[in-house]
């Protein structure tokens, strides 16, 4: 039964070739470079369609550059010949378009519109006598929706404390306490976050109090949070072991067997207090719905963790060197990117006097929040101000940050939020995004 429910999974996932929908199978890595055969353009009401006719299928990606308003579109692996573009007319919305070759073999093509656009793509398979095709709408923005688009939100970002209450936690050899120890820990991430232009920081618990896992999730749901961060202290027998670790969820099991023995330690809680499994119906669509995104959530989670595990180990030894995966059920909320953050080992005397330092929990709680903007930088929700870019610029020698919010006009603190940057020096060649104001 599970071989068989993994096997429709895969196959409504697409991993195992999605012919109902027309859609393509994904192009494997080392396939021939994609031609660009031709370019078409239609204006239908309220909005441009351009349609590219490809011999083969061409992975792509598609964002917006402001002041002046541009649309890029880039294909990997991807040729065209030269002056194709310029069969396509200027009219009302684009006012000339580019393209050039990027990283040898990608296609970047570039639309200088006259007005603020909502760009739109999607892969169609043969059909008839057409063939792969990748079509690229262009949606003229409403009537008042030039003003709301400015209004960005911030990136929310839940800080779940482990433990709390009747639920102490771990305890060290000199009696400090896990419960508390994770909560201090998250109002100076908290605090850390909150400094950071374009995030917000949101607390499951604010108090030593007992909450059980599924309402730790439902507090990230109702915040609407874009990731989850779960702050503990490890503990293991042998006094002798140090160093922090990233967890992620597995639905397979866990990728080693200290994660193993980790998840049950973190779950016991709920097992000891009465809380009940998450509740998924027994029906097999809703539980591939669920694992689908589930699998989506897991991909992120783990960026995020390889991206904060490479900030604390600069500020502690790192356990494990890589993000581990178990089955924390505080991780299993299907839409919501999470990791768990073994601080350090409260079992070691010497990282259990490190955990008590208000200097050290400051220094967990900014390496963590490098690692999130890190990621966020690259990845952020559409809507947010971080996922928003007004031009981007390559550094040249000589470059600094001061100078160049200079020359854009916005402010070195915006800059440095926007990539992520938490020092001075720029490499020559370095892309860098410039933030809207």
């Amino acid at each position: 039964m599970k071989n068989n429910r993994r096997k429709f999974l895969k196959n409504l996932a697409g991993l195992g070739g999605l012919t109902a929908t027309g859609l393509p199978a994904l192009a494997c890595a080392g396939e021939a470079i994609a031609q660009v055969d031709d370019i078409r353009l239609a204006a239908n009401k309220g909005y441009l369609r351009l349609v590219f006719d490809l011999d083969k299928v061409a992975s792509h990606t598609v964002f917006t550059l402001h002041d002046p308003e541009r649309v890029v579109l880039d294909l990997k692996n991807t040729k065209m010949t030269h002056g194709m573009v310029d069969r396509l007319q200027a009219n009302a919305m684009i006012r000339r378009v580019r393209s050039g070759v990027r990283n040898g073999n990608d296609l970047r093509i570039v639309f200088d519109l006259s007005e603020r656009v909502t760009p739109r793509s999607f892969l169609l398979g043969p059909s008839g006598k057409a063939g792969n095709r990748l079509v690229l709408d262009l949606h003229q923005m409403k009537q008042g929706q030039q003003a709301k688009v400015t209004k960005k939100r911030d990136v929310i970002i839940a800080i779940d404390a482990g433990h709390g209450g009747k639920d102490p936690g771990a305890i060290g050899r000199h009696g400090t306490y896990e419960k508390l120890i994770s909560l201090q820990i998250a109002k100076q991430l908290e605090k850390s976050i909150n400094a950071q232009r374009g995030m917000k920081a949101v607390l499951t618990r604010k108090n030593d109090r007992f909450m059980r896992l599924r309402d730790r999730i439902h507090k990230a749901r109702d915040a609407e949070a874009d990731m989850m961060i779960s702050l503990h202290a490890d503990s293991f027998p042998d006094s002798r072991a140090r160093g922090s670790s990233i967890y992620a969820l597995s639905i397979d099991g866990a990728s080693s067997e200290t994660a193993r023995l980790m998840a049950d330690k973190e779950n016991a809680a709920d097992l000891l207090f009465g809380d009940v499994e998450l509740a998924i119906e027994d029906k097999m669509v809703k539980e591939v719905l669920f694992d689908l995104s589930l699998t989506g959530t897991i991909e992120s989670s783990l960026d995020i963790g390889d991206e904060i595990i490479n900030q604390i180990k600069k500020v502690n030894k790192v356990h494990k060197k890589k993000v581990q995966q178990a089955g924390f059920a505080v991780l299993k909320a299907p839409n919501i990117p999470s990791v768990l953050l073994e601080t350090a080992f409260i079992s070691n005397p010497r990282e259990e006097k490190n955990l008590r330092s208000s200097a050290y929990q400051k220094k967990v709680a900014k390496a963590v929040t490098r690692g999130v903007s890190r990621y966020f930088s690259r990845k952020a929700p559409p809507g947010t101000w971080l996922s928003e870019v007004s031009d981007i610029y390559k550094i040249n020698k000589g470059d600094s940050i001061a100078s160049i919010a200079k020359t854009y006009h916005v402010s070195e603190t915006d800059l440095r939020a926007r990539n992520a940057l938490f020092a001075n020096n720029l490499i020559a060649g370095q892309v860098i995004k410039i933030p809207v104001s």
